[in-house]
């Protein structure tokens, strides 16, 4: 890990370069080294940056903190990032990680339209994770697309990965307020494949809101606390949407704002128990 050391860190806590945006890349690398962050969660998008391995490591190297998960580009704005291929751009997600030595990366499900990559996305996914050992492919709740009065479920088999079963998970409290479900009792359901935190807040109107954790209605206090009793041995990576800052200094006290309450509640021996 480059220019940093974890040795005194039971659960890191690190800084998605999504919660930048519309900044680039390099951005979240200053601003979790300016901020005290542990590391950083590299949001494989457009920024050429962010998928380069050079790039990346040179960032690291510079600013002193690891790059400890990457987020494979499987965003709508993302479809032609390294490829058209689905199965290709979480290939290289999964090799870009293994060259930093970033132990986790997040996927989503499919996509519905995504036939061929949906039919064998499992499949891919396991053979993935036994040729590169070193790295945990973490597949992420979604949540439903509210249209007025209706309700679509863009990916197959479901916006829920539990319900398909693999074996690493990553929860976000911000696509639990989106889905209207129990953060922690999907946490319960994920069990030992728990592998990845997105901590971020919303409100619970059906839509992903990405709140500086506190300010929605999510559990996140109450998750961060029960992580070591679960025997969570992954990191806790901060996305929250700061787009609307009005300048960097909103931004850096949005993110600092969020750190202060991650490093708050981690750890603070609260049982993970449902209101």
């Amino acid at each position: 890990m480059s220019g940093a050391t974890l040795d005194n860190v039971s659960v890191p806590v690190l800084l998605s370069s999504s919660s930048v945006f519309p900044e680039p890349t390099a951005a979240a690398f200053e601003l979790a080294a300016s901020l005290g962050y542990d590391g950083v969660e590299v949001m494989v998008w457009t920024d050429a940056v962010s998928q380069d391995a050079g790039a990346l490591r040179g960032l690291s190297q510079h600013y002193g903190v690891p790059v400890l998960s990457i987020h494979a580009p499987c965003l709508l704005v993302t479809q032609r990032v390294w490829s058209s291929d689905p199965k290709e751009r979480l290939r290289r997600a999964v090799i870009l990680a293994d060259t930093l030595s970033a132990p986790t990366v997040v996927v989503h499900p499919p996509f519905t339209w995504q036939r061929d990559y949906a039919r064998g996305f499992a499949d891919t996914v396991g053979k993935l994770a036994h040729r590169h050992t070193g790295v945990r492919i973490a597949v992420e709740n979604m949540y439903p697309v509210r249209m007025g009065r209706r309700q679509v479920v863009p990916y197959h088999p479901g916006w829920d990965p539990t319900e398909a079963g693999y074996d690493s998970y990553t929860l976000d409290l911000s696509h639990c307020a989106a889905s209207r479900s129990d953060a922690l009792e999907m946490a319960d359901t994920m069990g030992a494949g728990l592998a990845h935190v997105h901590l971020g807040d919303g409100t619970g109107e059906g839509r992903d809101e990405h709140l500086v954790p506190g300010r929605g209605t999510q559990p996140c206090a109450r998750l961060l606390a029960g992580l070591e009793q679960r025997g969570f041995t992954g990191s806790v990576a901060m996305e929250v949407a700061t787009r609307k800052a009005g300048s960097r200094a909103a931004r850096e006290a949005d993110l600092a704002e969020a750190l202060a309450f991650a490093r708050t509640h981690l750890g603070a021996g609260v049982a993970p128990t449902r209101s």
